[in-house]
């Protein structure tokens, strides 16, 4: 049987917007996403990996257009987020250390308290339950600095898993999981599309163009030689121009959802030969 697994990348509350965009365009074209047999979500893509899993797609497309939203704007230190970006690209030090000293900078950080970022996190999901289905969730211990997933298994509730995901250092508050704190996966790689290995097809969305998109030239690669087939449908220029400089703001989800549903219409045909078509095409941007 060929198996399918669904990536979605990090972005911001943006990239939340396009991501539905796109995944709206793909089901008007027939292509039901959420029958993959794993979803991968990091940041962005966890609360929406949760939101696609539990909800209705038509209610979902239409929260990002309401304008009464629980969403907050955030308040940038873009100093800290320039020293927190140059650690992460510093591959003379092993993973967790940086990662670890990112923790540090995201536990020191001034943000809005735990509790009301948890409720902005509620308000999104349609459900606080686990779905019956293969879902990962991705995050960083802020202590260790270890990468950590977590799954319907994992005794996690939803919310938290989601919260922990999304957690952006220096942005917003690290998230308390039995007595650890963990801020976002992305700090490990904006998709994680690694850990879609060992399935035959493999979509992945980012709201960001690839060359901004940590890890995924090399995730691709690997999927590529394990013998996996790989799509990826990123942000491209025209979209992240309507989008704006600032992935987290709140104001520019309308924007970034009619660009995702611009890009999905025209992903749809090789999309569908990717996930139910026999004659495959070459892997897409991500190579």
């Amino acid at each position: 049987m060929t198996t399918k697994a669904l990536v979605l990348g990090g972005g911001g509350v943006t990239g939340i917007a396009w991501e539905l965009g796109v995944i709206a365009a793909l089901a008007d074209g027939g292509l039901d996403l959420t029958d993959a047999d794993l979803i991968v979500g990091t940041s962005a893509g966890a609360a929406v990996a949760a939101q696609i899993t539990t909800g209705g797609l038509d209610q979902l497309v239409a929260a990002q257009l309401a304008v009464d939203s629980k969403e907050l704007a955030a308040e940038l230190d873009f100093d800290l987020l320039a020293k927190i970006f140059t650690l992460l690209s510093d591959r003379s030090r092993p993973d967790d250390e940086r990662r670890a000293q990112v923790g540090a900078m995201a536990l020191g950080a001034h943000t809005v308290a735990e509790p009301v970022r948890r409720a902005v996190i509620a308000a999104r999901l349609p459900s606080h339950q686990w779905p019956a289905r293969p879902l990962v969730l991705t995050a960083v211990d802020a202590h260790s600095g270890e990468f950590t997933t977590f799954d319907p298994s994992s005794g996690v509730p939803l919310v938290d898993a989601v919260a922990a995901s999304c957690a952006v250092p220096g942005v917003w508050p690290p998230v308390t999981i039995g007595g650890r704190r963990y801020i976002d996966g992305g700090v490990r790689s904006t998709t994680n599309a690694d850990r879609a290995s060992g399935y035959d097809r493999v979509l992945v969305l980012t709201p960001m163009t690839t060359t901004m998109t940590m890890g995924l030239h090399s995730e691709v690669e690997s999927l590529l030689d394990t013998g996996s087939t790989v799509q990826v449908v990123a942000a491209d220029d025209e979209a992240l121009a309507r989008i704006g400089d600032n992935p987290l703001d709140p104001s520019r989800r309308g924007p970034a959802l009619e660009e995702g549903r611009r890009q999905g219409r025209a992903a749809v045909a090789d999309v569908r030969m990717v996930w139910h078509g026999d004659d495959v095409p070459p892997a897409g941007d991500g190579r």
